[in-house]
């Protein structure tokens, strides 16, 4: 007996792949939604943007200022930073020698003070009127690590030392609103007054720890928001940044 075995032909050849591939898409397309994506869309053409939308940042800087959703928690990693500038100071303050002039300098906005408050209300822009009427009312609230710290070196006879980018013309709003939020003494407090147009934050700060060194003071410890709070010479035994994902000062 002669058996015969039936060959598809050219069309029964495609048909059998347009369903293989119509499978295979099927199957593609489920995967995709079963991972929380959607099918691509060939309409749809998306340009290659060189940052995320800023929209969106604004969004994520909002909960991660208030420790929402999965951006990260901005009290816990001030808490953090917080926590090791307070271990610093004891670990120096144990090893003072007798008549050691012992410094601490902080830095103010977003450091001993926070104007969350003004940040929302001009959103995380910068107008001059309203920062200057912001600080005229005095309410910034103290940033509780910072003042956790600032009570940690009265209590160990270090001095403490503010210096602000703020204009002199602030200083009596400025002293109100600290010692309002907890911080009730200073050895120093530097408001920035007039200066050449080219004179960078660094160049300043940085300027007003050098006249706490001629005086014979040991900064043992500098911390700020800004990386221009802590660099420039001279520099503190050791400097700790406090994160500030929401304005950047050069």
């Amino acid at each position: 007996m002669t058996i015969k075995c039936a060959i598809p032909g050219k069309n029964e050849v495609r048909m059998i792949q347009s369903r293989r591939l119509l499978i295979l898409l099927i199957l593609g397309v489920a995967s995709l939604v079963s991972n929380g994506q959607s099918a691509p869309n060939n309409r749809l053409l998306i340009p290659q943007e060189p940052s995320p939308n800023l929209g969106k940042l604004k969004t994520w800087l909002i909960a991660y200022h208030n420790c929402t959703g999965n951006h990260g928690c901005y009290t816990s990693d001030l808490d953090r930073q917080s926590n090791l500038a307070i271990a610093i100071l004891r670990r120096r303050t144990a090893i003072a020698k007798p008549g050691e002039k012992l410094a601490l300098v902080l830095d103010i906005d977003e450091t001993a003070l926070s104007n969350w408050d003004e940040e929302m209300q001009d959103d995380f822009g910068y107008i001059a009127k309203d920062w200057n009427d912001w600080v005229d009312r005095k309410q910034a609230t103290a940033v509780a690590g910072t003042l956790r710290l600032y009570k940690e070196a009265v209590a160990h006879g270090v001095s403490v030392f503010f210096i602000t980018g703020r204009g002199e013309s602030q200083l009596d709003a400025t002293t109100d609103n600290l010692k309002s939020g907890g911080y009730d003494r200073w050895a120093g407090l530097a408001l920035r007054g007039p200066h050449p147009k080219e004179q960078s934050t660094t160049e300043y700060k940085s300027g007003e720890r050098k006249k706490m060194v001629d005086a014979g003071y040991h900064i043992i410890l500098n911390v700020g928001d800004q990386l221009s709070d802590l660099n420039g010479n001279p520099q503190a035994e050791r400097s700790v940044k406090l994160p500030n994902p929401f304005y950047y000062i050069p």
